[in-house]
């Protein structure tokens, strides 16, 4: 069973408050830098022995303790990457002869991780439609030890709701392990959902400022500990100038967030009613396939939308070359407006029929909003259309 903490304070005071240090006169209100790989240990023991590769410098500390609040996990870890932070959950959970039960509905680099990595480890994986309900006590065998899904799923937004999927793995004594870092814990906390793990690249709204690479796992204090040592052996430990910008960047987690969700909302509903645009992806629209799961499991629809231009990928070209405001890179979740192919990206090595099946067909473009006016994103993407 998955273990929460209760929240006594809102998430926008966690946000900035969480794991910090007391008020004593004198301490710093801005939590020091320290930008060191060495800590004098004491003579004739082990015991607090401090280094950075072992994810207790004191930065990395301070972030652990926030995120495990914002996500309500008794425990939480940060890695140098939200790769890093997949692999080392998935392999502190399995082991040669498990199998893994994923949604085929993820990001292509954990696709990859999957079906190419962990074979050498000698670890099965079976990638399933988790829009079929049953599909998960279909494909289960008895070396079954998780299920991974993201939720909303990058690129195409769809939202898949973990109340089913969690009432199995608590069911058949197996992990739910959910990447959410589409929705960030201003939207989605999936251990109150059912969920033993969650992952989040921190590159992406955790930071929120593009200039952060960083991932973390949340879950109990002995799974966390289990991750620990992986991530110690493969050499995932972040950086302390890493760890402290990632600190600042979750100060303003919660407003920036909230301002994402209404530009987003505004942004899809506009684009919705162009004729140059064939269709419009955002849970928060009643035309989503999921709006109604959107509705109930999120407490935001999101900053994250997609769009198919009616003319193909060469209206794609055409349409991003003549953006002004939204920069043309790969990443999201910051405080500038981005957009990106999928088919030059997570979607690169699929072909195009394949991405097409996927919901990825030329022509598709995945915006991330910003915290710009939504006024001015609006007139950017208008021009753009012309």
């Amino acid at each position: 069973m998955p273990t929460r903490r209760q929240r006594t304070l809102d998430l926008s005071t966690l946000a900035v408050h969480a794991g910090g240090d007391p008020h004593d006169t004198g301490a710093p209100v801005v939590p020091p830098l320290y930008q060191s790989v060495n800590f004098v240990q004491e003579v004739g023991t082990g015991e607090g022995l401090r280094y950075p590769r072992y994810g207790n410098a004191p930065n990395a500390e301070l972030v652990q303790r926030r995120v495990a609040a914002l996500e309500g996990a008794e425990a939480a870890l940060l890695l140098a990457s939200g790769m890093g932070a997949t692999a080392c959950a998935l392999l502190a959970l399995l082991r040669p002869g498990d199998h893994l039960l994923a949604s085929a509905w993820i990001y292509g680099g954990t696709q990859r991780l999957f079906l190419q990595e962990f074979v050498t480890f000698g670890i099965d994986v079976t990638l399933v439609d988790p829009t079929e309900t049953r599909v998960w006590r279909k494909r289960m065998r008895k070396e079954t030890r998780a299920i991974f899904l993201e939720t909303p799923v990058n690129p195409t937004c769809r939202v898949i709701d973990l109340r089913p999927v969690s009432y199995f793995t608590k069911e058949e004594g197996i992990a739910l392990v959910v990447d959410s870092t589409f929705a960030s814990p201003v939207n989605l906390r999936p251990i109150e959902h059912g969920a033993d793990v969650v992952i989040h690249s921190a590159t992406k709204y955790l930071n929120g400022h593009h200039d952060v690479l960083g991932g973390v796992v949340c879950g109990t204090e002995a799974y966390v500990e289990e991750v620990r040592q992986k991530m110690m052996l493969w050499g995932q430990a972040p950086d302390p100038f890493a760890s402290w910008l990632l600190e600042r960047g979750l100060k303003t987690l919660d407003v920036r967030v909230r301002r994402q969700n209404e530009n987003a909302q505004r942004i899809a509903a506009w684009c919705s009613e162009r004729k140059e645009i064939r269709r419009t992806h955002y849970p928060g629209l009643e035309s989503h396939p999921d709006h109604q799961i959107a509705r109930t499991l999120l407490d935001g629809f999101g900053g994250m939308m997609a769009i198919e231009l009616a003319g193909g990928a060469r209206a794609a070209d055409k349409f991003v070359r003549k953006l002004k405001l939204f920069r043309h890179a790969p990443s999201l979740g910051g405080v500038d407006s981005l957009v990106s192919e999928p088919r030059f990206t997570s979607h690169m090595d699929v072909d195009a029929d394949e991405r097409a099946r996927a919901g990825v067909p030329d022509g598709f473009l995945r915006l991330s909003v910003g915290i710009e006016s939504a006024t001015d994103l609006i007139a950017d993407i208008e021009q753009a259309l012309r």
